[in-house]
């Protein structure tokens, strides 16, 4: 995505323009902008009066999920999975969010996974898709007699 020009470039636009040194079409080449944009800046300044871009507003409507209810009950019990999670605080607080919303909540918190990449996997022997023991899960005196 492309970045928006800094501040900076479009206050010497302006202020160039109000010196009389060029149109907005000469200067828009002089600094390297494209017209249109030379023209939406002076639109812009002409129509509110600053010089800086309008902040950017966040697109759809707030969170209805509460941050530190969330914490709270995840510090109360750290166990919960998901699913308990979003039925826990659907009980609490009245709000019924999806499993998306509370994942992007809990990502957002700053908390992980449960069980993480970093840990030893587990002792428990993975089973083939037949039943049969894996040759690879065999015990260390099988292995020793090959």
């Amino acid at each position: 995505m492309a970045r928006a020009y800094s501040d900076d470039l479009r206050r010497k636009l302006l202020e160039a323009h109000a010196a009389g040194k060029g149109t907005l079409r000469e200067l828009a080449e002089r600094f390297g902008v494209s017209v249109p944009w030379a023209w939406k800046v002076s639109a812009a300044h002409k129509r509110s009066g600053a010089v800086e871009r309008a902040p950017q507003s966040r697109h759809g409507r707030p969170s209805r999920v509460d941050r530190a209810q969330v914490r709270a009950l995840l510090k109360a019990k750290p166990d919960l999975v998901l699913r308990e999670l979003r039925e826990e605080l659907e009980r609490t607080t009245g709000v019924a969010v999806s499993h998306t919303q509370m994942w992007r909540v809990v990502r957002e918190l700053g908390l992980h996974l449960k069980k993480s990449r970093s840990m030893p996997p587990s002792e428990t022997p993975k089973r083939t898709a037949g039943g049969a023991k894996s040759s690879s899960t065999g015990s260390a005196r099988s292995r020793r007699s090959c």
